[in-house]
């Protein structure tokens, strides 16, 4: 006599690597359904293995961003990858975001061959940004794609519009082992510490805007977090880190505004985070070459 089959819980970890700016951090959040990683149009935008948590009925992601794999050209390039390196080590499921609207190139190329190292990993394809593009330019790409492997799936999908985003979360969950029960309780959605988020806020709000050769310079402390009882407030004092005099110009901004206008787009999402009022106070600092300093690069938290 057949029964009804019981559909076998599982959880796993999910990698998502793919060339700077191909919409991971956006995939991310849009899975996870809160912000747990900052986006923004400049490369090199993450720096830690943040990890999202998808729940499901019938199974738990963890999904851990990576910074973009790169060929390095500073220490903290080469401390980014060997992160990389040890994630992916021990991750279930490499995927490999690539996006619709740009032909595969070099540097996809490169990630595909560094897929090789982790054999442990089931390894699956996403196309992203298919709203960014026509149908034929999609259907193209997902022909070009799938010539680079053999691999255990291809989703197309569009992370701003929510297309696709369940078929991909189905798909990840039967690649990931059985697990008798969650990795993460049901209210976790990420591992990251609140400091850490409130850091990664004020960097994301101070990456908008600003030329291209500032993203990799910036790093951020959370320095001080003071409750204020008389006024039912939380007094927030960070450090902006950037490596030469004229970086901290453009960071402040004639007469203040540009910082002005960092701390109050910081505040709005840190706001919304806790919720409840936050006064944030910045500070701009010079901390000479730190990308290459081994000694600053522990300081602030590489």
């Amino acid at each position: 006599m057949e029964g009804t089959a019981v559909a076998e819980y599982r959880a796993g970890f999910v990698s998502f690597v793919g060339r700077p700016n191909v919409g991971k951090s956006t995939l991310t959040n849009a899975l996870v359904g809160e912000k747990v990683a900052i986006t923004s149009s400049k490369p090199q935008t993450t720096r830690r293995a943040i990890r999202g948590i998808v729940h499901r009925e019938h199974g738990q992601l963890i999904l851990v961003d990576t910074p973009g794999l790169h060929r390095p050209r500073t220490l903290l390039g080469e401390r980014l990858n060997s992160l990389v390196q040890s994630t992916l080590g021990d991750v279930d499921v490499i995927a490999f975001c690539v996006p619709a609207n740009e032909p595969i190139g070099p540097g996809d190329r490169y990630i595909n061959e560094q897929l090789e190292q982790y054999p442990r990993a089931k390894k699956v394809a996403i196309v992203t940004k298919t709203d960014a593009t026509s149908k034929a330019k999609v259907a193209e790409q997902l022909l070009a794609v799938s010539e680079l492997r053999d691999w255990a799936a291809i989703i197309p999908v569009s992370a701003p519009r929510g297309e696709q985003l369940d078929v991909l979360v189905d798909e990840l969950l039967a690649l990931v082992p059985e697990s008798d029960q969650p990795l993460y309780p049901a209210e976790t959605l990420t591992d990251e510490d609140t400091s850490e988020r409130i850091a990664e806020f004020i960097r994301e709000a101070a990456l908008e805007g600003v030329s291209d050769e500032l993203p990799h310079s910036i790093a951020v402390t959370v320095d001080d977090m003071v409750e204020r009882e008389d006024k039912d407030l939380l007094e927030i004092y960070a450090n902006l880190y950037v490596e030469r005099d004229s970086q901290k110009g453009i960071i402040i901004g004639k007469g203040g505004s540009r910082l002005r206008e960092v701390g109050t787009t910081a505040r709005a999402q840190i706001e919304g985070l806790l919720g409840r009022k936050v006064h944030l106070a910045l500070h701009v600092k010079v901390a000479k070459e730190w990308q290459r300093d081994p000694k600053q690069l522990g300081r602030l938290g590489f």
